[in-house]
């Protein structure tokens, strides 16, 4: 019972102790007195980070999800090499004068297939930006991931940072799929 009261007390004054660093704004936290000079640039320069658009991410239509067949049997499932697919995302975004960095994460998932072997495989990895139907940042990577066990799944999260410029609009949005291959 008193080990339950006191992690209580405890949660409850560390919610006090954070709500209570809040109270005076960002530079009395630091230490820094609003009327000292520069102070209320730089505060206002945080302020606008906090409160900045930052695009949302998108899987991109049909190409959450990646397939490789040993060669010449694409499509017979009892061929498959191994299969991936993209789930979930999330982004945080850092804003100059001039420019936009985005900092795209999306998590996914390996598995081996009939064929599969363990091993580094290299996953093309495509990370879009569109804004007002226009690309403002298009790259392709191949990301490593390592299958150390053909009976298990590998998870692995993928991260990128596209710079783009700082003038986009509201509209825009970070696309991320895998670049699929060409058809024959």
């Amino acid at each position: 019972m008193s080990v339950n009261v006191s992690r209580g007390v405890v949660a409850v004054s560390l919610m006090m102790v954070l709500s209570g660093c809040n109270a005076g704004g960002i530079g009395s936290s630091l230490g820094l007195s609003p009327s000292e000079p520069g102070n209320a640039a730089a505060a206002a320069d945080r302020q606008a980070f906090v409160q900045g658009f930052c695009p949302q991410i998108s899987l991109s239509d049909g190409t959450a999800s990646y397939r490789t067949y040993a060669r010449g049997k694409d499509g017979d499932a009892e061929q498959v090499i191994f299969q991936a697919s993209l789930a979930d995302t999330t982004r945080s975004c850092a804003r100059t004068e001039t420019s936009l960095t985005i900092n795209a994460l999306v998590q996914g998932r390996l598995v081996a297939g009939p064929q599969g072997k363990a091993g580094t495989i290299n996953l093309p990895v495509r990370v879009t930006v569109v804004d007002g139907g226009q690309e403002v940042f298009n790259e392709v990577e191949q990301y490593a991931v390592t299958l150390t066990d053909v009976n298990q799944p590998t998870q692995f999260i993928y991260s990128k940072a596209a710079t783009v410029p700082g003038n986009i609009s509201g509209t825009a949005r970070v696309f991320i799929g895998f670049e699929q291959p060409k058809k024959k």
